[in-house]
């Protein structure tokens, strides 16, 4: 008995997430329209679920920033906040050179390797890629940058914070240089472990291949 309800639990958890992932990827590209008030019998429908897991999918987005919640009124789609949207973004700048400082100290050499090998195998030149494939490459390339850092909440307010500004990034991709922001990627150094330090967060004079950490955490 115990076991079926477990199984039951857990199928109402997959329900929940898997409208939650997809009324997430609404909200983020504005599907609906910014101000607009989310009909959830229509909503329940389309997904192919009932209210209850709707319920939950739209209260965890609201908690996140997505949508907003008015008491009487309902969900409604977030507005397109040019305050909001210039306040995440500082938010962003603040905890990357704040996890960049903690990675100089944590980070494994296998792991900025591997974020070099990214770089080099996704390349300046964009090429047929479109925005939204950009914008990913660029969030992929921050988001294990601050893993790096080995701070879990960290990186998890970064992914909500890319997410919330994720449509305002596919528009300015549209405009900005792919070679600049790879340029700028790159000037970000994370020094190996096997380099000496002559004072905290910068390298001395080491061995051949010591990377050196060069505070540069604008790119867009």
């Amino acid at each position: 008995m115990q076991l079926m309800k477990s199984n039951v639990e857990l199928a109402s958890d997959s329900i929940v997430d898997r409208v939650y992932e997809q009324l997430k990827a609404m909200a983020v590209s504005y599907e609906f329209k910014p101000g607009e008030r989310l009909n959830e019998g229509e909503l329940a429908k389309r997904l192919g679920v009932s209210r209850t897991p709707l319920r939950e999918a739209l209260n965890r987005l609201n908690t996140e920033g997505f949508l907003r919640f008015t008491p009487g009124k309902g969900f409604f789609c977030r507005e397109l906040d040019a305050h909001e949207i210039f306040d995440l973004y500082e938010l962003r700048k603040s905890i990357e050179v704040a996890s960049v400082r903690l990675a100089i100290k944590r980070a494994k050499d296998e792991d900025i390797d591997a974020l070099l090998k990214f770089l080099e195998a996704t390349g300046p030149d964009p090429g047929e890629r479109s925005s939204v494939e950009l914008v990913e490459l660029d969030e992929t390339f921050h988001e294990r940058l601050m893993a790096m850092s080995n701070n879990a909440e960290m990186l998890r307010v970064l992914r909500n914070v890319n997410a919330r500004i994720r449509f305002v990034r596919w528009i300015d991709m549209d405009r900005i240089n792919r070679s600049n922001t790879q340029a700028e990627h790159r000037a970000v150094r994370v020094p190996r472990r096997s380099c000496t330090t002559s004072a905290p967060g910068r390298p001395a004079c080491g061995p051949p291949g010591c990377r050196r950490w060069r505070s540069s955490t604008s790119c867009r």
